[in-house]
């Protein structure tokens, strides 16, 4: 299993919208998007900072339903 990459907030929004994910709404600054399948994840969008490792395992893991690896590939 490959070591996840630093990652910001604009580079996932990008990735979620590929895999079908749509913008919903957002609070403050965390923005929710929903699937049509009933999948839902909340990014925190601070533009200078990078998604910390811990929860971005869990936006993959648990929201976004894909393996690591393939979180890689799509980051390419």
């Amino acid at each position: 299993m490959s070591k996840l990459p630093q990652v910001k907030a604009r580079d996932l929004v990008k990735i979620i919208t590929r895999l079908g994910f749509r913008f919903r709404d957002q609070s403050g600054s965390h923005a929710v998007y929903t699937h049509s399948d009933g999948r839902r994840t909340t990014i925190p969008i601070h533009p200078p900072d990078t998604i910390g490792i811990g929860l971005l395992t869990k936006i993959i893991k648990k929201d976004l339903e894909i393996t690591k690896d393939k979180f890689i590939k799509l980051l390419k």
